[in-house]
């Protein structure tokens, strides 16, 4: 059970897809296979270098956030500060 297919059944399979295309379409279909595995090779390879690229910027992102959002609560806690003397007066 160590080899699924062997040379008689590559065989076959081969002869099938030559009845099934004809022979003039073989070289055709084998350069469209070939062109889609390329452009394949190039998206999952450009995938890869977006996730490397990815994995550099979240501390930067990450030191922006924590700016952003002491920024924020710091203005939240002096309006709410301001708000309530300006009642009490």
């Amino acid at each position: 059970m160590g080899n699924a297919f062997g040379w008689p059944h590559l065989l076959i399979i081969l002869a099938v897809i030559l009845l099934l295309f004809g022979a003039a379409k073989l070289p055709a279909l084998a350069k469209s296979l070939g062109q889609s595995a390329r452009v394949f090779k190039g998206e999952m390879k450009a995938m890869k270098d977006d996730d490397s690229k990815d994995a550099a910027k979240p501390d930067v992102a990450a030191s922006e956030a924590a700016d952003s959002s002491s920024t924020g609560s710091a203005g939240s806690s002096q309006a709410a500060s301001s708000s309530g003397r300006d009642s009490t007066a």
